[in-house]
């Protein structure tokens, strides 16, 4: 039980020197425009929260540049895959910021399922930060309903490096770009926290929560993976906000979008 307790704390430790260290890499943040649409609202509540079944939801990719390092978090679905498929590829999108796909260290992902990893494919010489659980959900010789296996066959056949997520992730190693552990929508679900000069600390919550009402609410859809560790997750998610004075994006919510500068600027 000691060294449990030991190893917690070393942990925790870890997680505060880092986010002590001084900024010295100028970092930015900018969304990007994957997709848009409309989803039924009864499908997010396992308790009959709401009836309107057709609400407005956004689809978004966003980019971290770090000094002279590129991060993409999330990919969007693949351009005609579905109607709700952003008509401007992500590798126009970058090329729009002037950054070539080569130029991408990192590819982050919330999570394994299609309209966050559709494009990952832009960037096959990112290194793959997805969390541990997710990786052995896409891997296992029965893969879990609902991945886009596809989606990683470059990372899976051994094309791309990965680095499976088991924890929280200080992604650059001073603390402002950490990835946080917040499963529930699925195993290995993953948020991202960007710590900016000017704007403050920005949450990316992937699918922790997909609209306001359940993010205030703790709502669960009923097709999430984990009732409990959903519930858990958002209770992490609004501790940090709060203790961080952070600005939190829900991803797929449009009125989300502003919180951030019109693309092609970026938050400072």
């Amino acid at each position: 039980m000691l060294r449990k307790l030991c190893l917690l704390g070393a942990a925790a430790g870890a997680f505060s020197a880092a986010g002590a260290l001084a900024q010295t890499a100028e970092v930015t943040l900018t969304r990007l425009e994957c997709g848009s649409g409309f989803n039924d609202a009864r499908r997010f509540s396992d308790t009959f929260a709401y009836n309107d079944p057709k609400i407005p939801f956004t689809f978004s990719c966003y980019v971290i540049k770090h000094g002279e390092d590129y991060m993409v978090w999330d990919t969007g679905y693949a351009p005609g895959s579905t109607p709700n498929a952003t008509n401007k590829p992500l590798g126009e999108l970058l090329a729009q910021m002037k950054v070539k796909p080569e130029q991408v260290k990192y590819v982050g992902i919330s999570h394994f399922h299609a309209d966050h990893t559709g494009q990952l494919d832009t960037v096959p010489n990112a290194t793959l930060l997805i969390g541990q659980k997710e990786w052995d959900a896409i891997t296992a010789p029965k893969p879990m309903q609902g991945a886009n296996v596809a989606g990683f066959k470059h990372w899976i056949s051994g094309g791309g490096k990965v680095e499976p997520q088991p924890v929280d992730k200080d992604v650059f190693g001073d603390g402002t770009v950490m990835i946080l552990r917040t499963p529930g929508h699925t195993p290995g679900h993953q948020s991202l926290l960007v710590r900016l000069k000017e704007k403050g600390p920005v949450i990316l919550i992937g699918d922790a929560a997909h609209f306001h009402e359940n993010y205030e609410s703790d709502g669960v859809p009923g097709f999430n993976y984990d009732r409990a560790e959903t519930i858990a997750s958002l209770e992490r998610i609004k501790g940090i906000a709060k203790n961080l004075k952070a600005t939190v994006i829900i991803q797929h919510d449009p009125r989300d979008i502003s919180k951030l500068p019109a693309f092609p600027a970026a938050a400072k």
